[in-house]
């Protein structure tokens, strides 16, 4: 654990992040009494240590190679493994998450090549407000499957629709915006 000693704060609200899906998955399968609603304050808790995380390494000029690697790995890890989970337990088709995984491969693949050749690709606005959509639809998800906010089953599909146009815009519009990086 030294090692955990030595990051700074936002790298270490990084980890506990990716430690904290475990957790989330397992009491997303405990569907017994204040269990149930334990997914939902773990998820939200996590997706809040993203943006304190990132707000606290860019106002003390704490941005690491790690942090820039860890941090976009730890949020697509968290809502993979939410969505995922969500295809197991019949809130969510496969052919939605599939194509919600897969554009983010094809950025993470880009950002490679990118950096292979020495060029830093910035997310792109699309990317960031298909990022706030996708958590939404998350949490309104586990606020319905909780049982304690059932009025959001209405909300889920029109939610679905607008996280599946923001995913294939945001991974057009990065494809369109970075072409050259594979030419």
């Amino acid at each position: 654990m030294n090692w955990f000693k030595n990051l700074n704060l936002p790298n270490k609200l990084t980890v506990i992040r990716i430690l904290a899906i475990p957790v989330f998955l397992i009491f997303l399968y405990i569907t017994e009494g204040v269990f149930k609603f334990l997914p939902l304050l773990i998820f939200v808790a996590a997706a809040v240590t993203d943006a304190i995380d990132g707000h606290i390494a860019r106002r003390d000029n704490l941005i690491t190679d790690f942090g820039k690697f860890m941090d976009p790995l730890a949020d697509k890890l968290l809502t993979a493994s939410a969505f995922i989970a969500f295809v197991e337990i019949d809130y969510l088709s496969s052919w939605v998450v599939v194509l919600i995984i897969s554009r983010e491969f094809l950025v993470s693949g880009f950002r490679t090549l990118a950096a292979s050749k020495g060029v830093t690709i910035a997310a792109n606005p699309w990317g960031k407000v298909k990022t706030v959509f996708q958590m939404i639809l998350i949490v309104v998800i586990l606020l319905n499957y909780t049982g304690y906010a059932a009025f959001t089953t209405s909300w889920i599909t029109p939610l679905v629709a607008v996280v599946v146009l923001l995913t294939i815009t945001s991974g057009a519009t990065y494809v369109y915006e970075n072409i050259e990086v594979i030419k």
